[in-house]
């Protein structure tokens, strides 16, 4: 049976690629948790650090300010319009200056902060006599902050409603180890998001906000995808008794390909957003949601492998019913034969014999030393131990 289990078995691709490609990786993704929190905290400890030094670029969506659309029918360029803001005394600083075009033709939006209503007035005219239209075709429009902190209200509503009715659903579902390892992962993605947006200074605008609720949706589903494998092999190896770092290494092993598929199938529309829509065609709004997309989109690829997972491992500890299986969990080739064959193969066999023999010797029982095992998932050693020599037939009596 053992030689013909040796035949079926597939044999290992030689590079990391081909081994990614055909399902036959052993990654000790729980031994490298550290590096994984390492990198989350330095992310976070820099998120906090650039809030409180610089906060976020706000966009005239929330600050509140004034806006002007300039048709560009005769050659008006943001130049043009940064010449009038300064001949008035309007600082260009943290003012937007864009090229924008539409169904009904090419213009020039010009965003300041807060001004008078009669430098409004006057300013429209500058930018019409500038642009050589009528200053009716010059359309201005005055943005209270109040709007902003309402958008902010509600989306901060949103995202406490969101993350108390997916920690329900995954505790209904799953468990509610689970759902705490969901939910750190989502407020990580969410948080590293928006450093990243204070440490660049990037503009936060209404598709921005809209873009930050859009990610939990996308980091939530890769880690579900991972936690749905996890409990499928929960139950595959209920009567073989890994230790939980296993079933947890094992299941992102066997998803990981899934995994980077999903993000590689979903970053590229958004990098198309980016390069035609806002490179090409000029449509900065695109540029502003796809941004944040692609921005959460990776972080949440990366929080549900080095976050999401091992935080299961680790609250997973304090079950009574995974927390006597002390055995060192497998790697290497052990780790691949269970990845590739849903089973424990040679490593739990010598675990098992290992733990036997220190009891006889505790007892008392007998004074032969158990022979040394080799590296973990050799071939010959697991036929070594579960072979045995036939039992000789008994003579009958005549």
């Amino acid at each position: 049976m053992s030689d013909i289990a040796a035949i079926d078995r597939p044999e290992i691709a030689k590079s990391a690629v081909g081994r990614l490609f055909e399902g036959q990786t052993s990654i000790d993704f729980i031994g490298r948790r550290k590096t994984g929190l390492a990198i989350s905290l330095s992310l976070l400890v820099a998120t906090v650090i650039s809030l409180f030094a610089q906060g976020l670029n706000l966009g005239i969506d929330f600050e509140g300010g004034v806006s002007w659309d300039v048709p560009a029918t005769n050659g008006f360029t943001v130049d043009d319009a940064t010449s009038v803001l300064s001949d008035h005394g309007i600082s260009t600083d943290g003012a937007r200056l864009q090229n924008r075009s539409s169904d009904s033709g090419d213009f020039t939006k010009v965003q300041v902060g807060v001004q008078p209503e009669e430098v409004g007035s006057l300013l429209r005219q500058a930018f019409a006599d500038a642009a050589q239209v009528d200053v009716n075709e010059v359309n201005e429009n005055l943005v209270s902050s109040s709007w902003g902190a309402e958008i902010t209200n509600k989306a901060r509503n949103a995202l406490l409603i969101f993350i108390i009715v997916v920690g329900i659903f995954i505790s209904l579902r799953f468990e509610w180890r689970m759902a705490a390892g969901a939910i750190v992962a989502m407020v990580h993605d969410v948080l590293i998001s928006v450093g990243i947006y204070s440490i660049f200074q990037f503009i936060v605008t209404p598709p921005t906000v809209i873009a930050f609720l859009t990610i939990l949706g996308y980091s939530l589903y890769d880690t579900i995808v991972v936690f749905d494998r996890v409990k499928e092999n929960e139950a595959r190896f209920a009567a073989q008794k890994p230790p939980y770092d296993d079933i947890v290494n094992v299941s992102m092993n066997q998803v990981l390909m899934r995994s980077l598929n999903t993000s590689f199938s979903s970053i590229v529309p958004v990098v198309s957003l980016l390069l035609i829509g806002a490179g090409l065609l000029g449509q900065s709004t695109l540029a502003e949601f796809a941004m944040a997309l692609l921005i959460g989109m990776l972080t949440g690829a990366y929080s549900s492998i080095f976050v999401a997972a091992p935080l299961l491992a680790v609250l997973k500890r304090s079950d009574k019913s995974w927390e006597s299986r002390n055995i060192q969990r497998a790697v290497g080739p052990a780790l691949r034969e269970m990845v590739m064959g849903g089973v424990i193969g040679s490593r739990r066999t010598r675990a098992v014999a290992a733990e036997q023999a220190d009891g006889r010797s505790m007892r008392g029982k007998g004074s032969a030393k158990p022979a040394a095992a080799g590296p973990l998932g050799d071939a010959a050693q697991t036929k070594a131990a579960l072979s045995h020599p036939p039992r000789p037939r008994k003579k009958k009596r005549r």
